[in-house]
Order: C-alpha cells, then structure tokens, then sequence
C-alpha cells in the first residue's frame, strides 16, 4: 500500500489551514467503516455492491481533488500584496461573472478560489493594513487601469496584516462555516445583529484610514458588480463619512482583476469554457426570435428618447434568440452581449462560435455578429453619437459596473424588459413543462423505488453519490433529457440540514435507512427545466421528526392551494408556507419559491416568494413557473424539504374588477406516506392530498410493469389515505 504524501497536499482538509476543523472527514469516514462492517457478513466482498467501500478504496482517494477545501493563508498575502500594488485597503470579490450570472464556469470562480467556500451566492471581501510596509504602490487614480507587476514568488512576498470576511445567505451558513479556514469570519446576510457586507465593508476601510492616517480605498473589478450595487456602496460610503468624518474612504473600480493575477499561482487557471451552440425550436420555444426581437423593441422604444438598449444576462440571450449552449454547467447559455436600437442588433458572439446555419439564420433576420471583446469598445462608440442626438440608452439594473463605465450618453435604468417577457411562459412553454416534470417524475419514481429496494430489501452499502448517479441514469432514459439544471443535493442524515448540501468524492456519506434522506435535483429537457425535492424515509421515523414534516407539508399544501388577487406580490404570501411552522416556533432559512426557466435557468427572476426584495418588488403573473418549496432544518441531525413547481393562471374568482389568480401544480412525486402524521391534516388537506396521488397513479402507473418492484412502490405511495 502506497503511502499518501498529505503534507503536500495544499488543498484539502489535510492542509494547516483546516487543522482548526476536528471530527469531519474523520467521522465520516469511520462512519463508513461502520456501515461496512455491520454488512460485512451477507455480501461478497468482490461484489459490486463493495465498489467504493474503505476497504476497496485507493488509499490516495482519501485525498481526492474533488473535496477541494483550500487553505488560504498563502492565497490572501498574495492577494494583500496586489492589493498594495494599487494602493487599496479593501478588495471586494464578488460571487459572479460580467454577465451577472449567478451560477458560473470554473474560470469565474474567483471567490471560491480565494475563501474556500464553495456555494453559489456570497461575496469575499480582503483587507490589508495600510500601516504595512513592503511593495511600493502604484498611485492614487480613482480608475486604476494600469497592468499589475508580476507576481512575486512565494519567497519573495511581504506579509500584509488585515482581515477576511465571506457574507452568505442562510442557505450557507453551515456550509460556509464547514468550508472556510480560520482566516475568515462569516457574515450571516439576514440574522439578527449582522451588519450587511456593505456596512462591514466601509468599516473597515473608516477604520484603516483613521489607523493610517490616508484614503482607504476599496476596489472591485467592474464587471463584476452592478451599477446597482456601487451606487448601494456608495451610499453607505456618505453615512459613515458622517459617523467618522475624519475617516476618507473611496471606492474604485480596478480593471485588472486581482484574482486572475495571483490564481496560477497556486493551481492552473481553468479555460473560460466555449460549449456548442443549438438552435431550439419553435415547437418548444412557442414563437420565433424575430417575433421576440419585434416585441421586446415595441416595449422599450415605446419611450421616444430611448434609442439603445444593452442585454448581458446570458438566459435572456439565448431565451430572445432561440438557442442554447453549454458554457457554464447546468445553465444551457453562451457568453454573448447584445446591443439593440430601433433599427439594429449587434450580438457579441464572435462567427467562429456559431454553425453555418445558425449564422445565415441570424443574419436573416439582421442580426450583426461581432466578436464577443469587442462589445464594451463598440459600446463606448456607439453611445457617443447618442449623445450628440440627445438620445439615451435604456440599461437593465443587472448589468454591470463596466457598461455604465463605457456609455457616454444619458441612460435610464430599470427591471429588464426581456427578464419580464421570459418569465410568463407561452402555451407551448407550459406544455412543455408539465412534460418535463412528467419525464422527471417517471424517473424520480423509478430513482426511490430502486433505492428503497436497494437499502432495505437488498440490503447494500450506497452512498450519497452513487444515489445521484443511479438517478441520472433513470433521466437518462427519457427523450430530451440535456442534462441536470443543478447540482443533485443528495443528502442523508445531518447532511440535509446543509440547504446546498453537494456531496463529494471522499466524503459523502453511506445511505443510512434509519435516518432521513432529502434528495433535491432537477433536470434540463428540451421541453423545459424542472427542480424537485423529495424528503423521505425508509425505516421508522421518530415522532418529531414526522410532526416536522407533516407541518412542511401542510405549508406545501397551503400554497399549492392558495388563490390570490392580481398584483400580488410574493412577500405577502410568503408566510401562507411557513405559518404552521410557526405555530411550533420553528422556521427556514430560506426564501419559499423561485421563478423557473423555459429549458434555461433553473433559478430564474424577477418573481419570488419570501423575505427578498424580488419577491416585494415584483407581482406574480399568469405563465409564471414558481417553485413550492419550504422546509425544516434541524442542524447535525436532518434536513426537510418538500419542492414542487407551479405554475400560475387564471382562477375563476373576481372581486371588485379584480381577477384572482391560482397555482397548479405540475410535479408528479408522490410525498413519503411513512412521514406523515394524518391527524395533523384537515379534511381540505387530506383531500387534496389523495387527488394529487391519484393523479401521479393514473398518468405514471402505466409505464411500469404490473410486476415490478416501481410499480408496488408507486401503488402503495399513492394508495389513499385514510384516518382509520
């Protein structure tokens, strides 16, 4: 047996910077010890059923790349050492990329790289001491746009003193916690007492100029922040002059990104990667490009003065053009800009991308192609012959810092009209839905079934990721299936109290059938996206945990039930999902619903339900796709979430003029019977409950032989319920 060099390994738990975390891989994997020894005695060792046991594994798998948890220590004085190259106390590292993504590519995970944490929503924010001395700065320019020096060897680097601190929402806060080293601190967006990053940002950099004695500057790359949130920083940054007047602080936009520079470094820079683009046909998008270019340029130039507009989200690129990519995992889109006028649209792409078809396509319809790094520079073009014509610009709030940075016109700022138009889903696109979660549904039926006979009557060792790949396999089998819109949270026991659980070779833990699983995954189709969470149980529950569970499903319920006045928004029906929760004093730490894309994001805006501001700024509409999905979460032993998507439209109620508007359920999963506590149910609910079973019997049933094993567990899954 070869020996593991684990003092070389700078990137896992093995690492100093970790040595703080006691009892995580090492309970996880005694775990996994224990769970093969107790079955040590019915199965073969050399079966198939032992592949990935400890006693099969490679002991070099016990460091494996994928637990990629970092110490930073080395990464931040690195960091600090830019950071006094361009004069700057603070350094703000956001979560997305230049199009605002919130899911984003290997090459753009640049707070990953330098907190360790490994979540999709958050924001690092560095500090250095200005009192430091070591590397010389590089002037004061509020724009700084000169190239960085290279960097240094590790040899050669001045240590820097200052903080780190990571702001998340309350889906990380265990997670955040797990993944981070010592040198950070966590700020809890959303909890009592917690200032936000913006607040704790300008603190520091009052108090790093009162200890200097100079101007405290915080820089951030411009393409990854939006004019919304500069000006939101800006604004905290005139209040605390206020508080400490003496105190100078400036924010700046610093056009080489920091990150970039240090990252190589430590590890190879990922490829910014450029997946194949499709067309996706009218049969599933409901309507051509050109009839959604027409309508989005009838919307936005209804204002006579508006002669441009800038679109950077990539979902609402590929939903305006008809097609799909690959080039950030799970989200079918393509890096591209476009800027549009009455008469004009330039798509920033580069021909080279695209097919000869899909060229001549665009280009039927007048549609420019030009090379994708050319767009901020024909932007800045562009916008100053509207400035001679007293023409203005129309920028969605989600682009970034660096667009506003490059117009030389006036502009307007609002909610993309494109985000609006894709929101309310056509017939076709609804259709298409309800499809998706049909196929999705066949497959998740088929996923617990197996996993169920698996643990319990078979007997086997599974662990969290090999249940996520059996899973893939069964969509695999439906028509369309593209791929997974996220990444599967495959969650047993303690896990599923993480809200973005994500298992990871060399750490997920074994199935235990006496603790609860949660399973939250979801698939891209042709036809559309789906996101579905399952809790159950395969073995006997305890009373609270079935009291819990039950009072999530009566808040699932609640919603699904829910009929509702036009112009609502979703803040105000949010407690419709948590109020029996409630009546326990228990809760959730996050939002209950989230828009849904058309074979696009599976998080999509402006529409929410819960405590964010999308959810009180924006009315749900007919067409809109909404997940239902509240939870309990019971940190170091379980996690429950109940998740189906909706979609909205009429009901038959008015009152006043006013139409009512009501949710219809498109998920086929059956609830697991076992966690339910019926005396806990009204009559509405239990009735509401045994259709909605009755319905996933009479349209799935019928795909699965009488004698199967998928066929009993789904009959007796949604056998009726009864009191008696």
């Amino acid at each position: 047996m070869s020996r593991v060099a684990r003092a070389q390994c700078a990137n896992c738990t093995c690492s100093p910077g970790l040595l703080s975390r006691t009892n995580r891989k090492s309970s996880v994997f005694a775990k996994r010890i224990n769970l093969n020894r107790i079955n040590s005695g019915y199965k073969d060792p050399n079966s198939p059923s032992r592949k990935g046991s400890v006693f099969t594994l490679n002991p070099s798998s016990l460091c494996l790349p994928e637990a990629k948890e970092v110490n930073t220590t080395k990464r931040l004085e690195k960091l600090r050492n830019e950071m006094k190259q361009y004069d700057l106390a603070v350094y703000i590292v956001p979560s997305e990329d230049q199009h605002q993504s919130e899911y984003t590519s290997a090459y753009d995970q640049k707070r990953s790289f330098i907190s360790g944490f490994s979540g999709s929503a958050g924001i690092a924010i560095v500090t250095r001491d200005l009192n430091s001395v070591g590397l010389g700065g590089k002037g004061n320019s509020n724009n700084v746009t000169a190239a960085a020096a290279a960097a240094d060897d590790d040899d050669d680097i001045v240590p820097q003193g200052g903080s780190a601190a990571l702001s998340t929402d309350g889906r990380y806060f265990t997670q955040a916690l797990d993944e981070m080293d010592f040198n950070w601190t966590l700020l809890k967006q959303g909890a009592k007492g917690e200032p936000t990053w913006e607040k704790w940002t300008v603190q520091q950099a009052a108090q790093l100029s009162l200890d200097s004695g100079s101007t405290a500057k915080i820089g951030v790359d411009p393409k990854l922040v939006t004019f919304e949130q500069v000006k939101n920083l800006n604004k905290v940054i005139d209040e605390q002059k206020l508080e400490t007047p003496k105190a100078q602080v400036e924010l700046v936009a610093v056009n080489e990104n920091l990150i970039n520079n240090i990252w190589e470094s430590f590890e190879t820079l990922p490829v910014s990667n450029a997946g194949e683009i499709k067309e996706l046909d009218i049969t599933f998008t409901g309507k051509s490009a050109k009839a959604k270019i027409e309508e989005v340029r009838k919307e936005v130039f209804k204002d006579s003065r508006i002669k441009g507009l800038v679109i950077t989200a990539l979902d609402e690129i590929a939903w305006l053009l008809n097609l799909r990519g690959s080039d950030i995992p799970y989200n079918p889109v393509f890096y591209s800009f476009i800027i549009l006028t009455p008469d004009t649209i330039n798509l920033y792409i580069g021909k080279e991308r695209l097919s000869s078809r899909i060229t001549e396509n665009l280009e039927a319809i007048d549609i420019s192609i030009k090379p994708y790094s050319d767009f901020y520079n024909d932007l800045n073009v562009i916008s100053k012959d509207f400035a001679n014509s007293k023409s203005k610009f129309f920028i969605p709030k989600n682009a970034n810092w660096e667009v506003i940075r490059n117009l030389n016109c006036a502009f307007s700022e609002g909610l993309s009209t494109i985000e609006l138009l894709k929101s309310q889903k056509n017939e076709t696109e609804l259709q298409g839905a309800k499809l998706a979660h049909l196929k999705d549904g066949r497959a998740l039926i088929k996923f617990f079934a197996w996993l169920e006979d698996t643990l319990i009557n078979e007997q086997d060792i599974i662990d969290e990721i090999a249940a996520d790949e059996k899973l893939l396999e069964f969509r695999k089998q439906e028509d369309n299936f593209v791929g997974l819109s996220f990444d599967t949270i495959s969650a047993s026991g303690a896990n599923g109290a993480v809200i973005h659980y994500k298992p990871v070779k060399g750490s997920a833990a074994m199935i235990n059938p006496h603790k609860i699983y949660l399973n939250d995954s979801g698939s891209q189709f042709l036809e559309g996206t789906t996101d579905t969470t399952r809790t159950v149980h395969f073995a006997k529950p305890s009373s609270e945990q079935i009291r819990n569970y039950t009072l999530v499903l009566k808040g699932n319920i609640a919603l699904a039930t829910l009929k509702f006045p036009e112009g609502t928004t979703g803040n105000l029906i949010d407690s419709i999902a948590r109020q029996f929760l409630w009546k326990y004093g228990l809760d959730y730490g996050h939002g209950t619903s989230h828009g849904v894309g058309a074979y696009l994001n599976v998080h999509e805006g402006p529409i929410g339900i819960g405590r964010r501001p999308n959810a009180a700024k924006n009315e749900l509409k007919p067409g809109n796709l909404i997940s239902n999905e509240p939870g309990f979460y019971k940190e170091g032993s379980y996690g429950i979430r109940l998740e189906n998507v909706m979609l909205i439209k009429q009901s038959d109620h008015s009152f006043n003029g006013k139409k009512f508007l009501q949710f219809e359920t498109i998920t086929k999963v059956p609830f697991c019977k076992k966690l339910i506590d019926v005396c806990l149910l009204t009559d509405d609910e239990l009735s509401w409950l045994n259709r909605y079973h009755a319905v996933i019997w009479n349209e799935l049933s019928g795909n699965f032989d009488k004698n199967s094993m998928t066929y009993k567990w789904l009959r007796r899954e949604t056998e009726p319920i009864s009191r008696y």
